[in-house]
């Protein structure tokens, strides 16, 4: 008995450990319970002299999380010693040893080949969907831009014959993207004349990439610091939300000025503070009114040699059930599974606001910013416990860092009391009429 109680609490020990590694964000993203990449290559044609026509297209179905500078890169182990004739829309990175196979001056002869997108303008561009230098918006954002495609000729194979590449990796940009085995599925239909002609491929194959921050991040890569008007209270990034200063082995060093002498090319270079973080989300709880409150949104960029381009912001307040008007970002609120709280998408305005510049001269920041007016629900508002701050946010789909609620601005201790011993006086009045009247 002793014996199967030592052995359940090291099952016990080793489950904590885990789950203290491990988030449920790892594995499912209830914020966006559908989002994946999905890789498809669709068979088109079997020239006579062996091989195979496809167009491979990459879609983003995650609803905020997008595929940013310097863009994707996808690779693959081929099954039966195929090569890559040719190419359109995108090109392999290294040619491989082809001297087997001169005569047909083939792309690339890797046996894994590592492919990357054509750039705008680049010849070969009329592939639809090709030549963004990688980049693919999110879904929710940007649908017609949420994919990138390109149009590849294998040979080295008999006629009539195709087999699914092996191994699916994706970059997009870094590593992160875990992809499942290529397989059969349902012929993708293309429309022709206009839409009045249906075309099926010969052989539809897929592959369904998830995206996992611990295996891309080693740390958080954002804060959220909090300020209200009825506090004077701010809660900052809790220190060394991201890593601190000390973490130059970790690819990070810091400075207080723009210096040139940071370290080598590999060493992230952010200005120097406590939390250590690339990007602050700061929420300022600003005014509140008799129907509507009003909020103050800043994104601050602290990397001293990288702009977000594209970036977007995730929160999840209960605030957003209601009406809410932004003013200098695009908004929607996005559909979730098994959370209370609305949820809110935010990015920038296109030549406007939709890069967030990398942190400036004389210590400063680039920074974009809002006001957002929220309607009340008078069933639910509260100034009380914190109500008003979020309760998740996301920048880039990576969830940053929040304060605990311990140290969020709180309404002051007086306000409680003044407020009940009103309440009670009231009460108090009321009893010595009644009183007087029974009198």
């Amino acid at each position: 008995m002793k014996q199967l109680l030592v052995s359940v609490r090291s099952f016990a020990l080793k489950l904590m450990i885990l789950m203290a590694f491990f988030t449920p964000s790892d594995c499912f993203d209830p914020l966006d319970p559908n989002g994946n990449i999905t890789v498809t290559f669709d068979v088109l044609d079997y020239p006579q002299n062996g091989g195979y026509v496809a167009r491979v297209t990459i879609r983003n179905f995650y609803q905020y999380r997008h595929v940013e500078k310097p863009g994707w890169q996808i690779g693959w182990g081929w099954a039966n010693e195929e090569i890559i004739l040719k190419m359109a829309g995108a090109y392999a990175t290294d040619s491989g040893d082809c001297k087997n196979f001169a005569a047909q001056k083939p792309h690339c002869c890797k046996q894994n080949p590592l492919i990357a997108d054509l750039w705008p303008g680049a010849e070969g561009s009329t592939v639809e969907g090709c030549c963004r230098s990688g980049v693919i918006s999110a879904w929710a954002i940007d649908p017609p831009l949420s994919f990138s495609a390109f149009e590849i000729t294998v040979g080295n194979l008999p006629a009539n014959t195709s087999h699914p590449p092996a191994n699916l990796t994706l970059f997009a940009p870094g590593p992160g993207y875990t992809c499942g085995p290529v397989q059969d599925t349902e012929p993708t239909v293309f429309l022709d004349y206009g839409g009045r002609r249906k075309i099926r491929a010969f052989r539809t194959m897929k592959s369904v990439c998830t995206y996992s921050s611990f295996l891309a991040n080693k740390a958080p890569v954002c804060c959220v610091s909090l300020s209200t008007f009825y506090s004077q209270q701010i809660t900052d990034c809790p220190k060394c939300s991201c890593g601190c200063r000390d973490s130059a082995s970790d690819g990070v060093s810091c400075s207080s000025s723009q210096s040139s002498s940071l370290g080598g090319n590999d060493v992230e270079k952010l200005q120097c503070t406590d939390h250590m973080c690339p990007v602050r989300i700061h929420w300022h709880v600003k005014n509140n009114y008799m129907r509507y409150w009003r909020v103050k949104l800043t994104i601050s960029n602290y990397n001293l040699q990288r702009n977000y381009s594209d970036w977007n912001l995730v929160i999840q307040h209960p605030g957003f059930s209601k009406k809410a008007i932004t003013y200098s970002f695009n908004t929607t609120t996005l559909p979730t599974v098994g959370i209370e709280d609305e949820v809110a998408l935010f990015w920038g305005l296109p030549y406007y606001n939709s890069e967030l510049t990398e942190a400036g001269a004389g210590g400063g920041f680039g920074s974009v910013t809002t006001d957002i007016i929220l309607e009340k629900d008078l069933d639910e508002f509260t100034l009380m416990s914190g109500w008003a701050l979020p309760r998740r946010v996301y920048f880039g789909g990576e969830e940053c860092q929040m304060p605990l609620p311990d140290a969020f601005p709180m309404l002051p201790n007086g306000g409680f009391r003044i407020r009940h011993e009103r309440r009670y006086f009231f009460f108090l009045t009321l009893l010595m009429i009644w009183l007087e009247l029974r009198l």
